[in-house]
């Protein structure tokens, strides 16, 4: 197999054939049998590390292996090129097991590009897990790093000004430092952090991955160092992903490709029309030349995605108003499901951010699903109008 469609599809399935199944089958045992104590304890002891369990060897416990976690990791990895990836139960607990990993490896401080997801911005900013952070430009990365510097962390697309990085001159800029990627908007259908030297490829499943609004999940996929240590914090911190949802994860991986690129299309007219209603003051998206002067949609991106956020020439009152006012479009926190979705970033998942980072009042974001375009922008136009 060489495209990624086909991954999509096959990847974590391998095995399907021989075990005579058509779809994996769902394993929901907390506890599994031990062949002897001296078995039993090896097997507790490589899976308590962070390493894979070896040929017979028992999986002892559902917090530190699960068959159908396993093959939404290696689909992942596959799908991001990296060496592995481990899941956990959100996007958040992803972050905050990398986080602990490098706090533990006494490298606490972070620096951080803004803007990030509100959630990370928060975790960040409040130290709560023992790290410090300072914030930076992407040009001015190399002066913000320290001795005890052990993650850059940059999203592109941001969230949830769709801003774009770059990623080999964050690397470049990062000395050595590792950095981690939130490639959540993008997916690997659209971006390979990896490819441009990213140390950790991070997304929120519980958005495109899923793809239904119907279940949460986080993955890190990195090299083989990095995801032992990760896995060794899940064991620990217990931050597992449940394996019906794994189930789910993995399942959704097959009409990813499918669904991003007709959602993409649809984001990009949309955009376009927006740019050219009075109501609307400037639309941020990475298809419209203005928002990509580096030219990275093409290069560092197969395409702008799916994902667009547009300011009201009415300031909050104005935002507020179109949010409430749409019908067919949810007004609701998320993304990357088959519904399209509106939110105000500022008051609800950017709120605890610092008042100088925080996204404009008059700033609305949209994840646009898989309704008919022309459906979609009569919600928009009424709403506006």
């Amino acid at each position: 197999m060489t495209h990624l469609d086909t991954h999509a599809v096959h990847l974590g399935r391998e095995d399907l054939t021989a075990l005579g199944v058509h779809v994996p089958p769902i394993d929901l045992s907390t506890t599994y049998p031990l062949d002897s104590l001296a078995a039993g304890g090896t097997s507790y002891e490589n899976l308590a590390t962070g390493h894979r369990p070896g040929p017979g060897d028992s999986h002892v416990y559902q917090r530190l292996w699960n068959p159908n976690v396993d093959r939404l990791e290696r689909s992942v990895a596959a799908l991001e090129r990296c060496d592995g990836a481990v899941a956990f139960a959100s996007g958040m607990a992803a972050l905050s097991a990398v986080l602990i990993a490098s706090v533990a490896a006494g490298r606490p401080h972070v620096v951080g590009v803004r803007p990030l997801y509100g959630g990370t911005d928060h975790v960040l900013a409040s130290g709560i897990l023992s790290t410090r952070v300072d914030w930076a430009r992407p040009d001015r990365i190399a002066e913000a790093v320290r001795p005890d510097t052990g993650l850059v962390v940059v999203e592109t697309p941001a969230n949830p000004t769709v801003d774009l990085v770059d990623i080999a001159a964050v690397v470049a800029q990062a000395g050595g430092v590792p950095v981690l990627v939130d490639n959540t908007f993008a997916t690997p259908v659209l971006q390979q952090p990896a490819h441009q030297g990213a140390g950790l490829v991070m997304h929120s499943a519980t958005k495109f991955f899923g793809g239904h609004g119907d279940v949460m999940g986080g993955v890190v996929a990195a090299d083989e160092e990095w995801v032992t240590r990760l896995r060794q914090v899940r064991a620990v911190t217990g931050g597992v992903l449940h394996p019906l949802a794994a189930y789910e994860l993995h399942r959704g991986l097959q009409t990813l490709p499918l669904r991003v690129r007709a959602q993409q299309e649809t984001a990009a007219t949309l955009a376009g029309r927006l740019a050219e209603h009075p109501q609307v003051a400037r639309v941020l998206y990475p298809g419209l030349k203005e928002c990509d002067p580096a030219g990275l949609v093409g290069t560092q991106m197969a395409g702008p995605g799916s994902l667009l956020a547009f300011e009201l020439r009415g300031g909050y009152d104005a935002a507020a108003a179109v949010a409430q006012g749409c019908g067919l479009i949810t007004h609701a926190v998320s993304l990357g499901g088959v519904d399209t979705l509106v939110q105000h970033p500022a008051g609800l998942t950017h709120r605890p951010v610092a008042a100088e980072a925080r996204p404009d009042d008059a700033l609305l974001r949209l994840s646009v699903g898989l309704e008919d375009v022309e459906d979609l922008w009569a919600d928009l136009e009424a709403a506006l109008g």
